[in-house]
């Protein structure tokens, strides 16, 4: 039987474009998406002018798509990106570069393209922990442990639970910043995490607070957990060793003593744009 593989979610860079048309206020146009990979330019642009523009202006604004992917292939999406950056800047416009977690390109084009062009983002009622899970303020670092932050107790937002995901208060999602767990979870993603009970932890990716921070905020990070053990006199264990990996080689291990951290919760997995 055939198993579906998610690909693994990437960072890329996508730019809005806006119609700027004599005698009419400016309008967004579209979005391309960069997959930088196989240097492909993803391109959803309003289909339908005939409200935005002149009879002449909107028959050529519909070819618009068909003519940027031709470009873009026989150019090379990369360059072809930075073509229209040095040259469009009159009736159509091209955004600075915004960046953004995918996993599923076709998907998240048209996901961009409800947000930013459509002004649709689709908000059905929000059930917590039924339907939405929790955003939390904190940032956790993927490099040594980020700054002392404070961290609300109420989230910050809330958004649909992921699919394959069974909503329950054991989870909750916040932002990972840094390179030193990639390419499993790139700079800025977004990631969900399922809050874990006493027990082993061994290999497993987790958020790790340093309780050397302030009593009600913390020093945050995401690392692969080992821990040595030793057994007591009492017939109980301790650790006698907690490290904390990355994934990226290009960083160090952590080493802590037991009683300078808490596991907070597990990593499950990056909530690409698309699945937002």
């Amino acid at each position: 039987m055939a198993v579906s593989v998610m690909p693994a979610p990437v960072r890329a860079n996508y730019w809005l474009l806006e119609a700027a048309l004599p005698g009419r206020p400016p309008i967004p146009a579209g979005v391309l998406l960069l997959e930088e990979a196989a240097d492909k330019l993803h391109i959803r642009l309003r289909p339908d002018w005939s409200g935005h523009a002149d009879p002449e202006d909107a028959e050529v604004l519909e070819l618009l798509a068909q003519e940027l992917a031709e470009q873009a292939a026989q150019m090379g999406a990369a360059a072809f990106v930075a073509l229209l950056e040095d040259r469009l800047s009159n009736a159509l416009r091209i955004s600075e570069p915004r960046s953004v977690v995918v996993a599923d390109f076709e998907r998240a084009v048209e996901r961009l393209y409800e947000r930013e062009v459509e002004g649709v983002r689709e908000r059905a009622p929000i059930l917590p922990f039924r339907t939405h899970l929790p955003v939390y303020s904190l940032r956790a670092a993927a490099g040594k442990f980020g700054p002392d932050q404070e961290v609300e107790v109420e989230p910050e937002d809330w958004i649909p639970a992921p699919p394959g995901v069974r909503p329950s208060e054991d989870y909750f999602a916040c932002y990972v910043v840094g390179r030193s767990m990639e390419p499993k979870i790139p700079d800025g993603s977004l990631c969900l995490f399922r809050r874990i009970p006493a027990g082993s932890r061994q290999g497993k990716l987790v958020l790790v607070r340093h309780r050397a921070a302030s009593e009600t905020g913390g020093e945050f990070t995401v690392k692969r957990y080992r821990s040595e053990k030793t057994v007591t006199e009492e017939g109980g264990w301790r650790h006698t060793r907690v490290v904390l990996e990355p994934l990226n080689p290009e960083y160090p291990v952590l080493e802590l003593s037991p009683d300078e951290f808490q596991v907070i919760a597990e990593f499950v997995r990056v909530i690409p744009v698309e699945d937002l």
